[in-house]
């Protein structure tokens, strides 16, 4: 198992049990000890998403930091589901991405749905899209829900940003 997919899993698991945060364990390799990043953690049951939270930057002093939380947020605390429970651990699957900074673009053009997320923005409202998405096939599509996700109407100014990821499965 992927060491990212694993700290995401033990996080998970660990807070649904105990009810308590996890600590870092050993061997966890350096790189996600030594690299800041924004994360985005999602499970999935039966195919289906059951939650998806994430951070467009760093907001901790390490990736594994990042993962511990945001993995915990992700199971108990994305309010279009109901919180995780023990009985379905077993069934859930792992994904973690890590993000590179976003950069602005100046039009849809600079944009490509399956290689880069997609950062919305007018004034104090944002949305994100994940890139590389099922059933997101077009870069409006990806706009368009981003804009939904932030509150922003089509018709309203606003900047856009892109940013990639390397998804951990």
């Amino acid at each position: 198992m992927d060491e990212y997919v694993k700290l995401a899993k033990y996080s998970v698991e660990n807070y649904v049990r105990t009810r308590r945060m996890a600590k870092l364990y050993d061997n966890i390799p350096d790189e996600m000890l030594h690299q800041k990043a924004g994360i985005f953690v999602s499970l999935k049951k039966n195919g289906n998403l059951r939650g998806c939270i994430g951070t467009i930057g760093p907001t901790k002093n390490s990736v594994a930091e990042e993962i511990l939380e945001i993995a915990v947020t992700a199971a108990v605390g994305d309010l279009r589901f109901e919180p995780v429970k023990e009985g379905e651990l077993e069934e859930l699957v792992y994904s973690v991405d890590v993000l590179s900074p976003p950069e602005p673009v100046e039009s849809k053009e600079l944009l490509d749905q399956n290689i880069y997320g997609v950062i919305v923005t007018s004034g104090i409202k944002r949305g994100l899209l994940l890139p590389n998405l099922e059933g997101v096939d077009s870069v409006d599509e990806q706009i368009s829900i981003a804009l939904r996700k932030a509150g922003i109407r089509p018709d309203e100014d606003y900047n856009l940003q892109r940013f990639k990821v390397v998804r951990h499965k």
